[in-house]
This record gives structure tokens, sequence and C-alpha cells, in this order.
């Protein structure tokens, strides 16, 4: 690897390692004294600007229909920043179970190797990609539920920020149709989950100012209210994360007819299957916190907090949380 030579790695990773620290001073600011939302904003953009001015950039999108091999130097400054804080902000707010975000991010990671592999990637992105797959698959036992170890937000920032850079040194150079757009569908549940809470929040708030105002919408918090306990949840979303990332990686070796066909399939399998992972809930189920083991009864509610008996967990207000240490509903699971 030469990391002197054209494309000047060892620059870019100098601003890699440099946006790196960037973000971790703010976020580990964040994990020990909560700072405003937009200050942390302000982290990120500063670490997506670093890595812009070291040469990290998106310089064209090659696809099927539309070929931009090479695109203006404004917008590939300002679709590279936009691009760095989405895919950050997108596995930091998906943060919100055990294991979750980096048992995505190792799909994310494995399934970006396997893309690099196949186009011929930089040998620096594939061991940039490997290492952190690697790590990550060594964390992820003590992470997942009940965990052990936690990431916080420093953690969730770094794993956000590092596949989004890996993820355009990856495509870099590499001009084999779609292959600018696979990190987009390998991350697209993240993606997807952070897009609809802006959309949500905006609605719901009516302001731009809203955007910063955490709510209980995200996949993991809705899968939680329908039933599904902690691991499922997590495991559920693993699922969805490692189709994205197939889809990602048969587009990319077999062309869009076979990966749309394997789409259809999954998506029948769930059809028929549906009903049977699906947890009946008659209203009248207990629910456990994870955190202290207080069992949550309908049949006596909450009177201390004003809640009556007879009260389904799932209609609780969403400010309700646990008598005994304060987590919220989210904490809470189906109790067998």
């Amino acid at each position: 690897i030469n990391l002197f030579d054209i494309d000047q790695y060892g620059k870019k990773l100098l601003g890699f390692f440099i946006g790196i620290i960037i973000i971790s001073i703010f976020c580990i600011v964040d994990d020990i004294k909560t700072i405003k939302p937009i200050t942390k904003l302000i982290g990120q953009l500063l670490g997506a600007i670093v890595a812009v001015i070291a040469g990290i950039r998106i310089d064209g999108i090659t696809l099927p229909f539309m070929n931009f091999e090479e695109i203006h130097e404004i917008t590939s400054v300002i679709i590279t920043i936009l691009w760095i804080i989405i895919v950050t902000n997108a596995i930091n707010l998906i943060d919100g179970l055990d294991g979750l975000s980096s048992g995505i991010s190792v799909i994310s990671a494995v399934s970006l190797l396997i893309i690099f592999v196949l186009n011929g990637s930089s040998m620096v992105s594939i061991v940039l990609i490997a290492a952190l797959a690697g790590a990550l698959v060594g964390f992820l036992p003590f992470n997942f539920s009940p965990a052990k170890t936690f990431i916080g937000d420093t953690g969730s920032n770094f794993l956000g920020y590092a596949l989004s850079i890996i993820s355009i040194l990856g495509s870099a150079k590499t001009y084999t149709a779609a292959v600018i757009v696979l990190p987009l569908i390998v991350l697209g549940l993240p993606i997807f989950d952070t897009l609809m809470a802006i959309i949500r929040r905006i609605i719901k708030g009516k302001s731009i100012k809203a955007v910063f105002k955490a709510d209980k919408g995200h996949l993991h918090h809705r899968l939680v209210a329908r039933g599904y306990n902690q691991k499922q949840a997590v495991l559920i979303l693993y699922g969805i994360s490692a189709i994205f990332g197939m889809f990602a990686v048969i587009l990319c070796d077999s062309g869009i007819w076979k990966a749309l066909s394997f789409l259809l399939i999954v998506i029948v399998a769930i059809a028929a299957g549906y009903k049977n992972f699906s947890p009946e809930k008659t209203g009248k189920e207990n629910y456990e916190c994870i955190q202290c083991k207080y069992i949550y009864n309908p049949k006596f509610g909450n009177e201390k907090a004003g809640i009556p008996p007879g009260t389904s967990f799932q209609d609780l207000p969403d400010d309700w949380v646990c008598p005994v240490c304060g987590e919220g509903k989210d904490m809470f699971e189906m109790h067998e």
C-alpha cells in the first residue's frame, strides 16, 4: 500500500483520523455532560469539513440510468458533507437498544467489504473496512442484550463517521455501474429511519427546531411497542439490515434483475411467515423493566403515577417511566 502516490491516501487517512478526534471530543463531552444537539451537529460538520479538505470526496455518480463520472467541485463538497453527516447521525439515532447500532454496523461493514473486493476497490479501503468489521465482531457479544459494555454517543458517532468515510474511499476510482449507490443501499435501514424521524419531527413540531427533539417513533421503539422484547426487536432489524446488504452485494455482482428477484423472494417469505412471528397481544400482558426487573401489571396499573387499574402497557403515556428506576417504556419487554 503506497500512501503517498497520486491518490494521496496518507493525507486522506490523516484527515479521517483528525475528524474522528474532533467528533470524539464533542461526543465525550456529551456522554459526560449532555450538550445541545446543535452543538454536536457542529462537531460533526467540522469533522466532515476536515475530511473534505483532506481530499475525501464523492467525485462522481455512476448508475445504469445516470452517469456523472465527474461533478462540479462545489457540488462534490456539498454532497460529501451531507453524506458524512447523514450516515453519522443515522447510526447514532438507531442506537436505542443494546447491540443495535453495533450489530447493524458490523452487517454493513461486512457487506461493504464484499462489495469492495468484488469491485477492486483500493487496498486502503478494504483494510479499513475489514478492521472495522473485525473490531465490531469482537465487541458485539459484550454489547448485545443484556449489554455489559455500552458504546455511548462517542461510539455510535465514531461508527457512523467511519462507515461514511470508508464507503467514500471504497467507491472512489471504481466505475462499475451503481457502485456509488451501493453504500446507500447497505446503510439503507439506519438512513431510512433517520429520514423518517426528520420528517416526523418536522410535521409534529411544525418547525425545523423540532428535528432536534427526541421522540419514541424510531423503528426499534415501534417494534417494542408492538410487543417484541429487546432481543427480538434487535434481531428483526439485524435481518432487515442483512437483506439490504445482500441486495447490494447481488446488485453489484449479478445485476439488477437478480437483485430484484432476491428481494421478491424475501418479501414473499416475510409475508407468508409474518403472522407466525407477530406476537399476539390482549392488553393484559405484564411488562418487565430490563434495568431493575420491575413488572408492570395492567391489572393493578400504577396509581401513584395516576395510571388506573386496567390500563394496558400500550395505553400508558409516552412519558411514563418505571416507578423504581426511572427508565422509559422502551426499556420494558413483555414478561413471560
